[in-house]
Order: structure tokens, then C-alpha cells, then sequence
């Protein structure tokens, strides 16, 4: 019977030629937009499962072994063969198709992308989408994702990053809060009420809020609050519809409670501050037609609200 691989096994087999290539575990993971660790990891599993040494390491370079060469030499003629398959077969396509693996943030996620997949796949009917909503970071060969939408600019230049857009920040309270506590009307009110804190997982820091002066200067509120949210933003949202305390949030995502009375916005004249969220896929992964077919929608997608 013939043996089948997974994509995880044939990222590493990608990993191990890569390494092999360069010398390097390290200029394999930037080649290949990865961690060292994780071609160290995906090459040891490797190495586990034939049973084989593939490389000897030492601490300034690894060298492949009489295994390695002899398994490198086949492995690099079958992914050849498979980027020249693709090549072929991306290029005939009158319509995208195939499996499409995103990965989204929580808050994005289910009040931005969520609501325009219905277009996409209406649009793209040879396409399946696999959606995984989680804040935490991906490794795009490893975990096997063709793409992820994430806050800020990323700084590793490993990764295309295009904007989708900026979205701009409000502070927001129940009305019954509001009722309770009064309307705070300059930064300086705000230390006399109740701050619902995000705090961001990727640092363990407490995320400053955003303000404009009516002067148009930018200025940074950051302060320390008994009242935290780790991982899910729209825990804070539903904090504050409940009448916990006022919290920061994209408009996108208090609109709809705003629209129900169960949020009011305060402090508009010190608005206008936004956050950047992005599309991101590896530099040198091969862009499928169903990958540019979904960045160019999202790119071009209107308001799903």
C-alpha cells in the first residue's frame, strides 16, 4: 500500500531540504518565514520517524549525514516535481479552488471576516475554508496556514503584511454606569472611574488607551486597573454592557450595542485614534490563486455591516 504524508510531514520535508540547502537551521527558518526552533523541532521529528540520523550538529553548523544526502537527493527531485505541479495546475485554473486554512484574532474575527465569508464562498464555490479564531501567534509551516489576520504591523520581514484597514478606537459605558458614575469628559475624569484594563497576551502588558487631543496631538493613556481582561477582548465589551466600567474598543465592535442603547460612547472630542489590522502570508510561499483571490476580496470588500 502507499504511504500518504500529511501536510505537516511534507512541511518538514520542505524544512529538512531547506536546511540542508543553507547549512543552517537558522537561514532555513528565515528562507522559509519560521522560527529556528521549529525547523529544529520538525527535522527531529523527521529524524524520529525514518529512524535516522539526517544531520550531525555542532554549535556553529549542521552537515548532512550519508542518510541525509542519500534522502535529500530524493526528496528535493519529489518537492520539485510537486512546485511544478502546482505551477501548472495554479496557472490553468479558470476559478480558484481547494482548501483555504485562515486564521483570525477573536475580535476581527467574528465582527469583521466572519460576516463576509458567505460573499466569498458564494463567489468562489471551489474553495473550502478552515477557520481558526484564536489571538495566539501561528507558525505558518508548522500549524499549516495559508494566511492570518492580525492587530499592528507585523515587524518580522519575513511575512507580506497588507493592511485591511484602520480602525478607529471610542471609549464606551452602559447607560445604567453612566446613570451611577457621571460622564467623564477629559482624560484626567477617568482616574474617578471604573477601567475595564485589556491586557495583551502576546506581552503580558496592560494595552494604553488612545486618545486626540481637540489640538490634534496623540497622546497615550496608560494606567494600572483592578479590573482585567486577558485573551478575549469581547469579554471587556460584555463587561461593560453589564455596567462594570468603561472600556476601549473598536466602533465596529460597539456599534451594534450602541444601536441597542446597551453602550454609549463618551469622550468623542478626544477621538479619532485608530489601530492598524493586517493580512499576513509568508514571503516565499507560493501565493495559490485562492489565496490572491481572498486577499484581493478582503482588500476590496465593503462594510459587512
Amino acid at each position: 500500500m502507499a504511504r500518504t504524508f500529511d501536510p505537516v510531514q511534507l512541511g518538514s520535508i520542505e524544512l529538512f531540504c531547506k536546511a540542508a540547502e543553507l547549512g543552517s537551521f537558522t537561514a532555513a527558518a528565515g528562507s522559509l518565514g519560521v522560527t529556528p526552533a521549529s525547523v529544529s523541532r520538525s527535522i527531529g521529528r523527521l529524524e524520529a520517524r525514518l529512524g535516522v540520523r539526517l544531520f550531525t550538529r555542532t554549535t556553529r553548523h549542521v552537515r548532512l549525514t550519508s542518510d541525509g544526502e542519500l534522502y535529500r537527493g530524493q526528496c528535493q527531485q519529489a518537492l520539485d516535481q510537486i512546485a511544478e505541479a502546482e505551477r501548472a495546475i495554479t496557472g490553468r485554473q479558470s476559478e480558484p479552488k481547494g482548501l483555504l486554512r485562515i486564521s483570525v484574532g477573536t475580535v476581527y474575527g467574528h465582527h469583521r471576516l466572519v460576516p463576509l465569508l458567505p460573499r466569498f464562498s458564494a463567489a468562489y464555490p471551489g474553495v473550502s475554508i478552515e477557520l481558526n479564531v484564536s489571538n495566539r501567534n501561528v507558525d505558518f509551516v508548522e500549524d499549516g496556514y495559508d494566511l492570518a489576520i492580525r492587530l499592528g504591523e507585523p515587524r518580522d520581514s519575513r511575512l507580506v503584511a497588507r493592511k485591511l484597514e484602520d480602525a478607529t478606537l471610542g471609549v464606551f459605558a452602559a447607560p445604567d454606569y453612566l446613570k451611577r458614575h457621571g460622564r467623564p469628559k477629559h482624560p484626567d475624569d477617568l482616574h474617578r472611574h471604573q477601567l475595564i484594563q485589556f491586557v495583551l497576551p502576546s506581552s503580558g502588558r496592560p494595552m494604553p488607551w488612545l486618545f486626540r487631543n481637540p489640538d490634534g496631538e496623540d497622546l497615550e493613556f496608560a494606567f494600572k486597573s483592578r479590573l482585567r481582561v486577558h485573551e478575549d477582548v469581547l469579554a471587556g465589551v460584555g463587561w461593560a454592557m453589564a455596567g462594570g466600567g468603561l472600556f476601549q474598543i473598536y466602533h465596529f465592535v460597539a456599534e451594534q450595542a450602541v444601536a441597542a442603547g446597551r453602550l454609549v460612547e463618551v469622550m468623542r472630542g478626544w477621538g479619532g485614534r485608530s489601530r492598524p489590522f493586517y493580512v499576513l502570508y509568508p514571503h516565499n510561499r507560493h501565493l495559490s490563486a485562492r489565496v490572491r483571490a481572498f486577499v484581493d476580496f478582503l482588500a476590496q470588500a465593503p462594510d459587512p455591516g
